[in-house]
């Protein structure tokens, strides 16, 4: 007979020769929460599962009594979505039902460009408060008591990652609650309302200031106000209904950036291209992850973060592969544009991510530094810096950071490789790297009788063995592109048996299709980044060329020069082609004579 949960959380102190407090400490929850497990009046946080399964392997406690064990149960091979529950994640088609039936709700008020600019801020209310929920809920099983928790909480707001006053939750904002305004204080309109929330919300969390009060609901011009109550009540009922959950286990981790990627593709599609404010798909951020293989205390930096969802896949993987330490990554980003900036910060504050975020150009103006003329250095450098970016030499001659001359001399027309020297200088002496730049930048230049600056670089690149592999994704994963993309993964102190060699993977069959685009699937990811680490060729997927064959390809490092893809065919014979050739003629003329035929039988007009 199957063990109840409870039951089975002794067993494993007994195995284990744990006593409450000790089991506690190690899965950083407090004493009366495993008295409250044991006891069966409450259950683990999802956040909190791992852990245990972890630990019941550790006891060697058999899979066949797990049944009520209070989280979802995994069959062999399988692999569940990474820091979330799968069955509960919104999916992408909801999110954007979501976001477009609020674009619906303003449609005719505003152009849409400007959509995104009351969309996001009213988004992040629900966001918070959602988290907030989730966190007093936590409290709650903690303390015992719902009431408890929050005389808890109003006495010390620092237990949760952001406080929200009363009349900021969102309860009160959709007017399912009432609140009792102050004379004085109470809004005449929703859009003074709104506002007034967001600057309490910022007054209690000084730390969104300038992230989330960039709007003013209750702007008027001319006399008019520039949005109606009407258009934000629409909002504010589609984010409020119960298929919208925005709490921490219901969203991708990089929920707000999904979501404001989808606004500009749907509404402004032409400024964020311009703008270059586009973000990596969430299945290429976990292979990146899954191929740096993060360990905790890590330093890892993204000169390009967007939203931040590089940095963050990184400490979710990285709890993934070490889920009982508690030593998180420490995540430094720096991002140009001001909406992105805003998310990034969102993002790192809702997750409790260790760092920091700054606003800037990386190339320009890098703010990450050590004195005047060094950059701090980094365990893990990430980012997917604008593909193809115009760059301007003569700006770079003397670089103050030694990040051209240095490494293989200054690029012309195009900064893909001027992203990479950054990367080399961001990087610790035994760091690693792995950016997405455009497929054009491993090839630019090879074969050609005339000097290459791209050419030259990467030959550098090479000598000092610094390329440790280059993965060839598929076409159309991207929003802003159909192009393909390549990751380039970089190590300045290889392990001794990779020293000398390049690791060439061509992923570009690994998808499924999608609509609009294509997508890796998890079998996908693992498929890559196991042949990644073994470095052994697959026949047709991935091989391992030395830094000398690099050198007689003239430096060649597409995946695609070195590896026959699943679909590409055999070559043919020129004279079969031409014989296939004249046949299609001749058929076509057929096929025409018999038109005019039957058009000539056509009476005219």
């Amino acid at each position: 007979m199957e063990q109840p949960f409870h039951a089975r959380l002794r067993a494993l102190r007994s195995k284990l020769n744990l006593s409450q407090e000790q089991l506690a400490a190690r899965l950083d929850v407090s004493f009366a929460t495993v008295n409250r497990w044991e006891g069966g009046k409450a259950k683990p946080q999802k956040g909190q599962l791992e852990a245990l399964h972890e630990l019941f392997a550790e006891a060697g406690i058999g899979d066949g009594s797990e049944a009520e064990l209070p989280f979802e149960r995994k069959t062999p091979g399988h692999r569940s979505r990474r820091g979330v529950s799968k069955s509960t994640v919104l999916s992408n088609k909801s999110m954007e039902q979501m976001l477009w039936d609020a674009a619906c709700s303003i449609r005719g008020e505003k152009d849409a460009p400007k959509f995104k600019d009351y969309i996001l801020p009213l988004l992040f209310i629900k966001r918070l408060s959602d988290v907030f929920d989730d966190e007093v809920r936590r409290l709650t099983d903690q303390f015992g008591d719902n009431e408890i928790a929050l005389e808890v909480l109003e006495a010390d707001h620092s237990l949760v990652r952001f406080y929200l006053p009363h009349e900021a939750r969102w309860a009160v904002v959709s007017g399912r609650e009432t609140f009792a305004w102050p004379e004085d204080k109470e809004p005449k309109t929703l859009g003074e309302q709104l506002t007034t929330t967001i600057r309490e919300i910022v007054k209690h969390n000084p730390s969104l200031a300038g992230v989330i009060d960039i709007v003013d609901f209750n702007e008027t011009r001319n006399g008019e106000r520039e949005i109606s109550d009407t258009a934000l009540k629409g909002i504010i009922e589609t984010f409020s209904d119960r298929r919208y959950r925005l709490g921490l286990h219901d969203v991708e981790p990089d929920f707000l950036g999904r979501c404001y990627e989808y606004l500009l593709r749907k509404f402004a599609e032409g400024q964020g291209q311009s703008a270059g404010e586009f973000f990596t798909p969430t299945e290429v951020g976990f292979l990146i992850a899954e191929i740096m293989r993060p360990r905790p205390g890590e330093e890892c930096y993204d000169y390009a973060c967007g939203s931040f969802g590089l940095p963050i896949k990184l400490q979710l993987v990285c709890r993934r592969l070490d889920p009982l330490s508690k030593v998180p990554l420490k995540l430094y980003g720096q991002e140009l544009t001001g909406s992105s900036y805003a998310i990034a910060c969102m993002n790192k504050i809702v997750h409790d991510m260790d760092g920091e975020i700054v606003r800037g150009d990386s190339m320009r103006n890098p703010k990450f530094r050590v004195g005047d003329t060094g950059l701090k250095k980094f365990d893990i450098v990430v980012s997917n810096p604008m593909w193809n970016q115009p760059f301007d030499p003569e700006g770079y001659e003397d670089d103050p950071f030694g990040r051209f001359e240095e490494q293989g001399g200054i690029t012309t027309s195009k900064a893909d490789w001027a992203w990479l020297q950054h990367t080399m200088a961001s990087m610790k002496d035994s760091g690693r790297a792995a950016i997405v730049i455009d497929t054009g930048a491993v090839t630019r230049g090879s074969g050609s009788k005339n000097e290459d600056k791209e050419r030259n670089i990467r030959k550098w690149f090479v000598e000092h063995d610094y390329v440790d592999g280059v993965v060839l994704l598929p076409d159309n994963l991207f929003y802003n592109t159909s192009a393909a993309g390549i990751i380039i993964i970089l190590r300045k102190n290889k392990p001794k048996d990779r020293r000398g060699k390049i690791i060439l993977v061509n992923a570009s069959a690994e998808y499924r299709k999608g609509a609009p685009k294509n997508y890796l699937t998890e079998d996908c990811i693992a498929k890559i980044t196991d042949v990644f680490w073994k470095a052994k060729p697959v026949d047709g997927f991935a091989t391992v060329i030395t830094n000398e064959e690099a050198a007689s390809n003239d430096f060649n490092l597409s995946p695609s020069r070195y590896l026959v893809g699943k679909e590409e065919r055999e070559l043919r014979k020129l004279e079969d082609l031409l014989e296939e050739l004249t046949s299609l003629g001749n058929e076509q003329q057929r096929i025409d004579s018999e038109m005019m035929a039957v058009l000539s039988q056509l009476p005219r007009s």
